[in-house]
């Protein structure tokens, strides 16, 4: 494992493979560590990066407020998680590069076409997330974390993560910068004395920034119909990951290539496949 310093944000990353790079933003909603490619659900069963690292250079990365890498108290946006990962291509020296998310991950990846076209090649968006359930449990999720800071103050907040060692997934009264606070005792410690009202404010804006609509988040839909890069989408079906959110990608992405494919049937043997097809035909 690697870490470099993006706008003054510690990111843990590692570039697995070689050939053409393949930045990817991971799984896992606000637990996006690397390993998520490797250990978690649907990415377990395919394992993306045993297939993929054999043909591209795939630099998995720690988002921003999880796993290892550091975290700041601001409103956090996906622009924020852009500058991250374009932070990271320039700092291994990557003018251009293909682009994969996972989950959540894919709402960055889009934004980031958005607003780097030059840089992206191509854009491969596994399950977006969305849909009307999508976006009620994730206000649902800060809420619980808000009442918790209401009623106990940001010093038990820190109290409760560095005993229970639980990220925000996994304890929504932890709050989006648990994981921070689990491994940078300085960051802990500035954290329990900030401005409970100030923090409140941030908290409430990120998350109604986040997640503002009942389809796939990350950009606006007339921002996308303008972006003229090569997508696959493969849609998901669940709670959070809407088929419908899928649909709406391609519908707003013109040069989309959707994969009607069952879950069921999106397996190591069938997805691999697939996501090489398109990258190769896109590689240039």
């Amino acid at each position: 494992m690697a870490t470099a310093t993006i706008d003054g944000i510690s990111t843990r990353y590692e570039v697995i493979g070689s050939g053409p790079p393949l930045l990817m933003y991971a799984p896992g909603g606000f637990d996006a560590s690397l390993d998520r490619w490797s250990s978690m659900g649907v990415y377990a069963k395919i394992k993306p990066l045993d297939h993929l690292s054999k043909k591209y250079s795939c630099i998995v990365f720690d988002r921003r407020e999880t796993g290892q890498s550091g975290g700041r108290i601001e409103r956090v946006t996906w622009a924020h998680f852009v500058a991250q990962g374009k932070g990271l291509l320039e700092h291994l020296g990557i003018s251009r590069a293909h682009l994969m998310g996972g989950c959540m991950g894919c709402s960055p990846v889009m934004a980031f076409g958005v607003a780097h076209p030059e840089i992206v090649q191509s854009m491969v968006l596994f399950w977006p997330v969305g849909g009307a359930k999508y976006r009620l449990s994730s206000h649902q999720r800060f809420a619980q974390h808000l009442a918790y800071v209401q009623e106990n103050g940001l010093e038990k907040v820190v109290s409760l993560v560095t005993s229970s060692g639980k990220s925000f997934g996994e304890d929504p009264r932890g709050g989006p910068w648990a994981a921070v606070i689990k491994h940078d005792r300085v960051f802990a410690e500035t954290y329990a004395k900030y401005n409970v009202d100030q923090y409140k404010l941030i908290v409430a804006g990120m998350v109604r920034t986040l997640f503002d609509r009942d389809t796939s988040p990350g950009a606006e839909p007339e921002d996308l119909l303008r972006c003229d890069i090569p997508a696959l989408v493969i849609p998901g079906r669940d709670a959070s990951h809407a088929t419908s959110a899928a649909r709406y990608v391609e519908e707003c992405l013109p040069k989309a290539e959707y994969w009607d494919v069952p879950v069921a049937e999106q397996t190591a043997e069938t997805v691999p496949p697939r996501i090489l097809k398109f990258l190769d035909a896109v590689t240039r």
